[in-house]
């Protein structure tokens, strides 16, 4: 058993399928020593997070959703590297949070997935680079979506 999935199970988390892409591309691609994973919203096969931050979604469900999309990156990650994943490391966070014209807390929201990922990978591997930005739409409806580069030492 890996590091990573020994973690996984510690923390009582329930890792989702990883999902097939919606269109005509990759949901992971592995460049040399890089992983680039494709935007993951918030909906796994047992939950759902859709709507828009401030229009009927609060940001603790906006939270929860961007931790749905990190748990589908993990997904995806435990998918592409197998045995290796203990090698990986996160370098860069972009996430998009589907929000009314006058929402403002689109960090509080993303650290859904910032604290995600330092929970299961831990400060060293799990600290990353983030964006954070405000949308008017995701695919599905989805709250929060989140796209992930992690780098494989």
């Amino acid at each position: 058993m890996t590091h990573f999935d020994q973690r996984v199970k510690e923390l009582g988390i329930a890792l989702p399928e990883a999902q097939a892409a919606f269109g005509n591309y990759v949901p992971c691609r592995i460049s040399r020593n890089q992983v680039f994973i494709a935007g993951q919203v918030s909906i796994t096969a047992s939950e759902r997070v859709t709507g828009k931050l401030g229009d009927g979604i609060s940001v603790e469900d906006g939270y929860r959703g961007a931790r749905l999309c990190a748990l589908n990156i993990l997904a995806q990650l435990r998918a592409a590297l197998n045995e290796d994943i203990d090698r990986a490391r996160a370098v860069e966070l972009v996430g998009f949070v589907n929000v009314a014209p006058d929402f403002t807390q689109i960090p509080e929201v993303m650290n859904g997935a910032s604290d995600l990922l330092f929970e299961v990978l831990g400060e060293e591997r799990g600290s990353h680079a983030r964006s954070s930005v405000g949308v008017s739409m995701l695919p599905a409806g989805g709250a929060v979506g989140v796209r992930s580069v992690f780098e494989v030492e």
